[in-house]
């Protein structure tokens, strides 16, 4: 990548692309079997807000609803910088894509769970079988979407309008 404006770009974007791959498959999967939601980005804020000594505004139900917006978006800065680290690393290092794949979702994995961890949210060390796997599935699809977009960004800007332009009808 030639500048930092344009790693940061590209790997904001990767990140955001990767995020919402995570969100796809975790919603996918609460539809297949019918799991509940996890509450645990919203405890995340709660503790986090606890810590920090921070007053989350309002009566209980404007709370309520606060701390219920302010935790998938812990997830998707997260997840955004994840890719932004990333876009920058994207210039230095150069990894096959199944690898940076791996590496990038057990990044995000790991800023996810880490943070939750620390602040006492979960314990993954007690989590079954069964929650590493609704776990780790989405983060890998993170990952995937995240390392291709990286990729992409490695392109010449010029070379990928043509890859564009050449796919459009007409």
């Amino acid at each position: 990548m030639a500048s930092l404006g344009r790693a940061l770009a590209v790997g904001a974007a990767a990140g955001a692309a990767g995020t919402t791959a995570l969100n796809a498959v975790t919603y996918l999967d609460m539809a297949v079997r019918g799991r509940p939601t996890s509450d645990t980005p919203e405890r995340t804020v709660e503790r986090l807000a606890d810590e920090l000594g921070v007053e989350i505004p309002g009566d209980p139900d404007t709370r309520s609803n606060r701390v219920a917006g302010l935790g998938p978006l812990t997830g998707i800065a997260a997840g955004v910088g994840v890719g932004i680290a990333g876009g920058l690393l994207a210039g230095r290092v150069r990894l096959p894509l199944p690898l940076a794949a791996v590496v990038l979702g057990a990044a995000a994995m790991a800023a996810s769970d880490g943070s939750m961890a620390a602040l006492g949210v979960t314990d993954p060390r007690t989590w079954p079988a069964s929650s590493w796997l609704a776990d780790l599935v989405p983060h890998l699809a993170y990952g995937a979407v995240t390392a291709a977009v990286l990729e992409l960004g490695r392109a010449p800007v010029e070379q990928v309008e043509e890859a564009v332009l050449r796919r459009l009808p007409g």
